[in-house]
């Protein structure tokens, strides 16, 4: 009996923990992009949560950018942001003090790290 309790104890601890992350998730996260050619470029991203819809945006070296398309699943999310007329894909995963950003644009594929800003 006590051994079904404390699993479902913690089981439940581990979920309300991933909520949290998402729910910690809005606001503004900031990081360099560094490129395969050594080329850096400061990113800040301002995320807003409404249940799984990410909206926001980007700061970039050439201008303020909208976040379209975002989704969050899990501690997963997509979004997509358009410079000029090409479409850059982002995908992420939330971490408890960080996020993990992959980035790809034009066939050139990039990792940075945001943290909170």
């Amino acid at each position: 009996m006590k051994r079904k309790f404390f699993t479902t104890a913690l089981l439940s601890f581990c979920f309300l923990a991933c909520f949290a992350a998402i729910g910690d998730f809005s606001g503004n996260w900031a990081g360099i992009l560094t490129m395969e050619n050594g080329d850096q470029y400061p990113l800040t991203y301002h995320f807003k949560i409404d249940g799984e819809k990410l909206t926001g945006s980007v700061q970039t070296p050439k201008g303020e950018l909208p976040v379209d398309d975002g989704k969050i699943n899990g501690d997963k999310f997509t979004f997509t942001v358009m410079l000029g007329d090409i479409e850059i894909p982002h995908s992420g995963k939330i971490y408890a003090d960080s996020i993990g950003l992959d980035i790809a644009a034009n066939g050139v594929k990039a990792h940075t790290t945001l943290k909170r800003k």
